[in-house]
């Protein structure tokens, strides 16, 4: 018999597409599957138009059957089947796809949409098999005829027996090597695991012979094409655990079904615990992506901005234009709109949940909050309107989680700032002296205890034109004490002016302060950087010394500051140790190191002989 040979282009394709087009072999499986899918979806689509043929679909199926003694994977369909001719076009030259031309045939009509439109995945067999042979009858025809091919040297096409119409191909499956193990594609549970993982929601029974026992593989009817109505939320929690999504329960889960511009199906997670590895570049972000219920990839990153990478679930979309593969997109205009319709449906599910189930979104927003936050910062803040509403902190007064809006509807008149502190920790904050006029005037704080958190806000910069203001900032903006407070300085020029110079390189200024009420002493800055930054940005490898502009602020009302005038006068010796010790005492208290903990202890000594 004379062996046919592939065109040139078709010999570099095949090629091409057995060493590199696909990232993993087992991907041939899905191929065939959806192949044969096609096959089936073909004869309704005559059925549309033919009133002699009728569509049973109890009548159509796909199995899968291997055979280890013989090595060989066969897969049946009861679809429309090729005649020679189709077995010439279609398997003789690789890249053109019968699906693609079948579809614009009939793309007029309704009816079920073709997974297989590039022509390549047939050839994906060759990735695990030595030999590939094709049994194929027509509808409306008696003659069978059988297609072999053993790779880019060529294939034959001869007339062959078959009692029913259909495709059946058959996988001569390689000989292991040491690099591969070809025998995995011959056990039924792992073939059973391979279509379970990609073919799952094909319209069609996948059969198997499982453990002496004919098993329909396939789900078929996907959860998400399913009426909402139907479902209750212990429906949508096994598909969650069925599709591993994580091993706890679903907090809330979205159901979004849109058509138009582009049609897509999805059901979205929003998980109750957070990962182990979430915060660590181990952990990868994205939703499973189906085309036609066929999974194309584990996880798109794409569906999903940073700042909702928790959210799990997956996407069907029969509006995507996939590569030559199957396994990635080929433009990302529709990818684009799928996203940005996600990530508004998820942000409107995280409201609804912090206004009707506040308990629920404050166990969401202790897991995830701080991914929120990094949200707000990341990108230069192109996220910040979508995300202000949903971050919460921790109240002075609520002692409890509030809202910044929360915040602001009981800002009395006169306050001109969202007050905020940072801190460690709450126990932390509340003691800081730099809280005391703020609280004095009774109005509210807002706590910062993660390192994120005044990064987030500086990006924010306002919330309903309410600047920020941190309590350690230079000018807190309450004028009552501003008259007083200049007094003072002017007061003590002297020796403020004394006790800069004692401490050149390390404060900027040093001034009476009037923040102050029982504490002797405070750190405050002046500029963008302030104290919690530094400390968060020299933490990082490339901190490169990062300083805050520091201001040593003293309380005149205290009675230390009686010593300090007093040496000021007397013994500026012991003037010099007071300033140092009052500098080293601000550092502790907003925990930062000091630089000589052996001459710190040694001048706390000296006080006391």
């Amino acid at each position: 018999m004379e062996k046919k040979q592939f065109q040139a282009e078709s010999k570099r394709l095949l090629d091409m597409m057995i060493h590199s087009i696909y990232t993993q072999k087992e991907i041939f499986l899905r191929e065939l599957i959806s192949n044969a899918s096609d096959a089936i979806d073909k004869i309704y689509y005559k059925a549309l138009t033919d009133s002699a043929l009728e569509f049973d679909s109890t009548n159509y199926w796909i199995k899968v059957a291997a055979d280890k003694e013989r090595r060989t994977l066969t897969i049946v369909d009861t679809g429309i089947g090729m005649t020679e001719e189709d077995l010439e076009n279609h398997l003789g030259v690789i890249a053109k796809s019968g699906s693609l031309a079948f579809k614009k045939e009939h793309e007029a009509k309704e009816g079920h949409d073709l997974i297989g439109q590039f022509g390549v995945g047939f050839y994906s067999a060759f990735m695990v098999a030595d030999r590939v042979t094709v049994i194929s009858r027509a509808l409306g025809s008696e003659q069978a005829y059988k297609w072999e091919s053993t790779g880019a040297d060529g294939y034959t096409i001869e007339p062959w027996e078959k009692a029913d119409v259909g495709t059946e191909i058959t996988l001569q499956i390689k000989e292991n090597t040491e690099d591969e193990s070809y025998d995995e594609y011959l056990d039924a549970y792992r073939l059973k695991a391979i279509i379970k993982k990609y073919s799952d929601f094909i319209r069609y029974p996948i059969r198997m012979d499982v453990a002496g026992e004919e098993q329909t593989i396939n789900s078929m009817v996907p959860i998400w094409r399913k009426n909402k109505n139907e479902l209750t939320a212990e429906d949508y929690e096994k598909f969650y655990a069925e599709k591993h999504y994580r091993f706890d329960k679903p907090l809330k889960h979205i159901h979004i079904n849109v058509e138009g511009a582009v049609t897509y199906q999805s059901i979205l997670y929003i998980p109750e615990t957070i990962p182990f590895d979430y915060y660590t570049k181990e952990f990868e972000k994205g939703l499973e992506l189906y085309a036609n219920g066929v999974l194309i990839m584990n996880r798109c990153a794409d569906l999903l901005p940073d700042h909702f990478s928790f959210v799990k679930g997956m996407v069907d979309s029969d509006s995507l234009s996939l590569n030559i593969s199957r396994e990635m997109l080929q433009h990302d205009r529709q990818l684009k709109l799928i996203a940005k319709n996600i990530a508004s449906k998820i942000k409107s599910q995280l409201l609804s949940l912090l206004k009707d189930e506040r308990e629920q979104y404050e166990k969401f927003y202790e897991s995830f909050g701080r991914q929120l936050k990094y949200g707000l910062y990341s990108d230069f803040g192109t996220h910040k309107e979508a995300l202000q509403d949903l971050v919460m902190f921790h109240s002075s007064k609520e002692k409890k989680w509030v809202t910044l809006d929360e915040y602001v509807s009981r800002m009395p008149e006169e306050q001109k700032y969202i007050y905020y502190a940072t801190g460690d920790s709450i126990e932390r904050i509340e003691k800081l002296p730099q809280t005391e006029l703020v609280t004095d005037k009774g109005y509210e704080l807002l706590y910062f205890t993660d390192d994120i958190d005044e990064f987030a806000i500086k990006m924010l910069m306002t919330y309903k034109d309410k600047e920020f203001k941190n309590v350690s900032s230079g000018d807190l903006g309450i004028e009552a004490d501003e008259t007083e407070s200049e007094a003072e300085q002017q007061e003590h020029q002297e020796l403020f002016a004394h006790m800069k110079g004692q401490l050149a390189g390390k404060v900027s200024n040093v001034r009476a302060s009037k923040r102050l009420k029982t504490h002797p002493v405070c750190l405050s800055t002046e500029g963008d950087v302030t104290i919690e930054m530094e400390k968060v940005l020299n933490a990082m490898p490339n901190g490169q010394g990062v300083k805050a502009n520091k201001v040593l602020e003293i309380n005149t009302q205290h009675e230390v500051f009686q010593s300090l005038k007093a040496a000021m006068e007397q013994d500026q010796e012991k003037l010099n140790l007071y300033t140092e010790l009052l500098y080293h005492q601000a550092l502790l208290i907003e925990g930062l190191p000091i630089e000589d903990p052996v001459e710190f202890t040694n001048k706390m000594c000296k006080i006391m002989v």
